[in-house]
């Protein structure tokens, strides 16, 4: 898919197809799927910031806030030259479903600033984030609205934020307001591995459903960026073998196996996969249509199209970037048989373990890594079945089935609590 073609993609118009698609097989109420078609609040913030030159520069910001029915809002910042208030419409719509799914006590939040910030200095950085969190802060709180780190933030940044809030609400130290942050300001173990150990879980849950033995598996992964690169460690140590990766530059291949730890010292060294000895280079295109078992996209959107879906030979593909799949794709690869694990279940378990972390900041109190990751494979297993459950009840692609879930769940609380006032 051209970059053209990319972008007349629209995020917000996508995620509405997918309602009204899941509307249609439970026989949603008109006046619900209303509801559940517009964010509950969008807000626009213009944010003056004096850059390093003395200038001043003008950034505009956005927080959208889709829904509450089952708790505070809760969803990622994110920092990008192409940031529209239509993707982080659509963003915060996908967030109210990731944790429906994952059966968190959340509801859908998203933001964002255009802006560049590999052209900007720690210091510009330090005051636009400090004016963001300053110009949302009476929207977002502790019990209303949680924000976290997405594309081009982190815990540097989620700590500016947590200052900035506690220094105007109170004066003290508020850790709960924001996850996803350093562990010496209040942050979780188990919270860099989140998203790849989640997905490894839903592997592992995939593969005892297909009756495939993990010990005869091979794997192939584009993208190995933190969640790629946890994804295929944790795979292999349940048993699969990797036999390629690719970042950005392009990828490795090994039809006997590649060790997981050598390749991430390799890439930590040189920056790339490629080169890596003992493997031939092959093309991110390439990749995806490789023989193995399971295929782990964590890399970018729209990866996966009606161009090369019929030539997948996985079994298995358990998305860990968000949206590597068209809709078109969808339909090939479930013709195919080929089972999808969609990025709302796969990579829910970033967004669960900013749920201990939020919890364990509220009773400022501290859970081991074992105990993370053991509550973390009780979650992610139970969201899994009940998916797997959904897609066999109504006979739709796993994809559907997670949507028909999210929005089962989030009707209902809306239902029981009511329209007031």
């Amino acid at each position: 898919m051209s970059e053209s073609q990319n972008a007349a993609i629209n995020p917000f118009e996508t995620a509405l197809k997918q309602l009204d698609e899941a509307a249609k097989l439970i026989n949603l109420d008109k006046g619900l799927h209303e509801v559940l078609a517009h964010p509950k609040r969008v807000l626009t913030v213009s944010l003056p910031v004096k850059m390093d030159n003395g200038e001043i520069k003008v950034f505009t910001g956005y927080r959208s806030q889709h829904n509450d029915a089952r708790g505070p809002y809760k969803g990622g910042i994110r920092y990008h030259p192409q940031v529209t208030i239509d993707e982080v419409k659509a963003l915060s719509m996908w967030m109210t479903w990731k944790c429906a799914i994952a059966d968190i006590p959340y509801g859908g939040g998203k933001g964002g600033i255009i802006c560049n910030p590999k052209e900007m200095s720690v210091g510009e950085l330090e005051r636009l984030t400090r004016r963001y969190a300053y110009a949302i802060a009476d929207i977002i709180g502790p019990r209303t609205d949680i924000p976290a780190p997405d594309v081009y933030t982190g815990g540097r940044e989620m700590a500016w934020i947590m200052d900035t809030y506690s220094a105007l609400k109170g004066n003290y130290v508020q850790p709960e307001i924001i996850t996803g942050k350093p562990l010496a300001v209040g942050g979780s173990l188990g919270r860099n591995e989140a998203t790849g150990r989640g997905l490894s879980f839903t592997v592992r849950e995939a593969a005892k459903k297909l009756k495939v033995n993990m010990k005869n598996t091979t794997v192939a992964v584009q993208g190995f960026g933190n969640a790629g690169q946890f994804a295929s460690q944790l795979v292999e140590e349940l048993g699969a073998t990797v036999i390629a990766a690719s970042d950005s530059q392009g990828g490795v291949y090994n039809k006997n196996g590649i060790n997981v730890a050598s390749l991430r010292k390799h890439k930590e060294k040189t920056r790339a996969v490629g080169g890596f000895s003992g493997t031939k280079s092959i093309t991110n295109e390439e990749l995806l249509e490789l023989d193995c078992t399971i295929l782990i996209p964590a890399a970018l959107e729209n990866q996966i199209t009606a161009k090369n879906a019929g030539n997948i030979k996985a079994k298995i593909v358990a998305e860990a970037a968000n949206g590597p799949t068209t809709p078109e794709a969808d339909d090939v690869l479930y013709k195919n048989k080929i089972l999808v694990i969609p990025d709302v279940l796969a990579n829910g378990g970033g967004v669960t373990v900013s749920y201990f972390e939020w919890l364990q900041n509220l009773r400022r109190d501290y859970w081991t890594e074992d105990e993370v990751n053991q509550r973390l494979d009780k979650n992610v297993t139970k969201a899994f079945l009940d998916v797997y459950e959904t897609h066999e009840k109504y006979g739709v692609n796993m994809r559907k089935a997670s949507t028909v879930l999210a929005v089962n769940r989030v009707v209902e609380a809306i239902k029981i609590r009511g329209l007031w006032p």
